[in-house]
């Protein structure tokens, strides 16, 4: 019995052994009091075993805590709690410090040489643990999970004979991690670098100019309305163009057949739909992030949309544009003109056409716009990096066990 897939220089068969085999019940106490409430323990899916002060912000512990068992670090718990994508609980090992648990969890001691951490990752994938502990457990009429801590160690599980075995492949999923940690801080930075600099580089509500500009740009903001601004467009009979949906991300306007929606329409009423050149704006009916979507493709969209421009091309970035549409100031400036609750929303385009805007020439629109896609290329970039280590991660999860 192997893994298909192993760490190089092991060879050697696995074993399949009860759980009772790795683990011991531990029962410690904290009679002593030598834990407080705010050294009281949780277990999420997503975190492992956290502080809940720390990680909560407050602890859900009882005015009495003496009965609470002790966890230390390094021991195994098993949180008998149903979760919607863990209906049988959750098993992870304590890499927190000591501290105490609700009486409802299950802790272990590991014993014969067995890894904490090895079987810290036996338990991740998805759909392993439930595998194990569906035989054992008996799930209550209100989907409470009745097993006793002994019950939770009657299952059978496939371990390494290496105990080096073990560590290695602990290590490995440890180093990964670290990636993907490093990676999503990244995703973190940036995102929060670009909130910032929407904020700094576009003026808010009652500045006729942003707080940081780009070197050599000095000139006062021209201040217009939408009206003078923008026209709309109600170009029809392209029914050979594709059709286009609003995304709910940094895209706007794109193929239907990318968008990851599958809407049923008649195709005999495209004629009817209105065709949307790149550079343009289509106001919608969702309202997400406004309800304003710029389009960098050509295509058509429903008749039911406003598709608009600008008055002036050569005057005008559409990217400098699609960002002030996407900004949090403009989407509260729109909360006085949209009427309608939740998805629903409508949007008054009379309403829209009388509001005002402050904006720079068309080169300090430009510098402007390429900073921002610049920084949107670097966590698409990096998005993807991530998306791509945790597929990694989980086709690992799935071949390095058995």
């Amino acid at each position: 019995m192997k893994p298909i897939v192993r760490i190089k220089g092991y060879e050697k068969d696995w074993i399949s052994c009860l759980l009772s085999d790795c683990l011991t019940i531990c029962n410690e106490k904290n009679h002593q009091l030598q834990y407080g409430k705010k050294d009281a323990l949780s277990v999420s899916d997503e975190y492992g075993v956290v502080n809940q002060i720390q990680h909560l912000g407050r602890s859900y512990a009882g005015k009495d805590v003496s009965g609470y068992k002790i966890l230390r670090k390094n021991q195994i718990v098993y949180t008998k709690s149903p979760l919607k994508q863990k209906p049988y609980g959750i098993i992870k090992v304590n890499d927190n410090e000591d501290g105490i648990v609700s009486v409802l969890y299950a802790v272990y001691d590991t014993k014969n040489g067995i890894c904490p951490d090895f079987l810290n990752r036996y338990f991740e994938p998805y759909g392993r643990i439930n595998k194990y502990l569906i035989p054992i457990i008996n799930k209550g009429a209100k989907n409470t999970i009745n097993v006793s801590d002994a019950q939770a160690l009657q299952g059978r599980i496939n371990i390494p004979v290496s105990e080096d075995e073990q560590k290695a492949i602990a290590g490995f999923f440890s180093d990964l991690d670290k990636l993907i940690v490093a990676s999503t801080n990244r995703v973190s930075s940036l995102r929060k670098m670009k909130a910032a600099s929407l904020q700094a580089m576009f003026p808010q509500k009652g500045e006729t100019r942003p707080r940081v500009r780009f070197k050599g740009f000095e000139d006062e903001y021209s201040s217009m309305t939408a009206n003078e601004l923008f026209k709309t467009f109600d170009e029809r009979n392209h029914p050979e163009l594709p059709v286009l949906s609003a995304c709910q991300d940094i895209r706007g306007m794109a193929p239907r057949s990318e968008s990851g929606y599958d809407i049923f329409h008649d195709k005999s009423n495209e004629v009817t739909y209105k065709r949307v050149l790149p550079g343009q704006f289509v106001i919608h009916l969702r309202s997400f992030q406004g309800g304003f979507a710029h389009s960098s493709v050509e295509g058509i969209c429903s008749p039911a949309y406003t598709v608009f421009g600008f008055k002036e091309d050569d005057k005008h970035d559409d990217y400098y544009w699609k960002y002030i549409f996407m900004s949090k100031a403009f989407i509260d400036r729109l909360k006085l003109i949209t009427y309608g609750i939740r998805d629903g929303r409508s949007i008054s385009f009379k309403e829209f056409m009388e509001m005002n805007f402050v904006f720079p020439s068309y080169e300090e629109q430009k510098q402007i716009s390429i900073f921002f896609r610049t920084i949107d290329k670097q966590i698409s970039l990096e998005e993807q990096k991530l998306e791509s280590l945790k597929r990694i991660k989980s086709a690992c999860l799935d071949k390095m066990f058995v």
